[in-house]
């Protein structure tokens, strides 16, 4: 996998023209750093491999190999599918294998340690959002309330209702989130 991904890296960086330097210069690694990964010899923060998505002009999911989806009514954990990347702090994994004509959307959300300056603006959206904590700390923000849920904990809302998330800790927080209707 590191191997693959240091040569998809390097790859794309040969195609657009830019040298280790160039390379480093954009996304504030070192172009040791840059060399080792490109050789498969060291692993990469997500956020880290975020930069180069950046610099290099692709999604971030580009550099991740995803399964082909396969008919019927199980999903097994490895095939799980990353649905989305947001940023450096969210990744979005489908926990169904079919969605075509479904009403409910399942995810698993790791929402990673972040550094956030200030709490995040509720929103609303149409429908209905359950979730479930899986592992960490999650702090939620309903109308004006902030509370914190732990593992085992879980809070079903219509959609319309202000709310928002965040990871106030040092960990990655795992989610279970159902929404209806679907929405990514």
């Amino acid at each position: 996998m590191v191997k693959d991904l240091g040569e998809k890296i390097k790859s794309l960086r040969s195609s657009h023209g830019m040298t280790l330097k160039d390379l480093s210069e954009k996304t504030n690694l070192s172009i040791g750093f840059l060399s080792q990964l490109e050789r498969g010899l060291t692993t990469i923060a997500i956020d880290s491999l975020d930069s180069i998505a950046e610099a290099l002009g692709v999604h971030l999911q580009h550099f991740f190999d995803l399964p082909q989806r396969k008919k019927g009514y199980i999903l097994r954990s490895f095939e799980r599918e990353i649905l989305q990347i947001e940023g450096s702090k969210y990744i979005h994994y489908s926990l169904s294998n079919n969605m075509e004509g479904k009403n409910m959307m399942p995810r698993l959300i790791e929402i990673l340690p972040g550094d956030y300056d200030e709490d995040p603006e509720p929103y609303q959206h149409e429908g209905e959002e359950f979730i479930f904590v899986q592992e960490g700390i999650l702090t939620i923000y309903v109308n004006d309330e902030r509370n914190e849920l732990y593992p085992g904990d879980s809070i079903h809302i219509n959609s319309t209702t202000r709310h928002n998330w965040a990871n106030h800790t040092n960990k990655v927080v795992k989610i279970v989130t159902i929404n209806s209707p679907s929405k990514l």
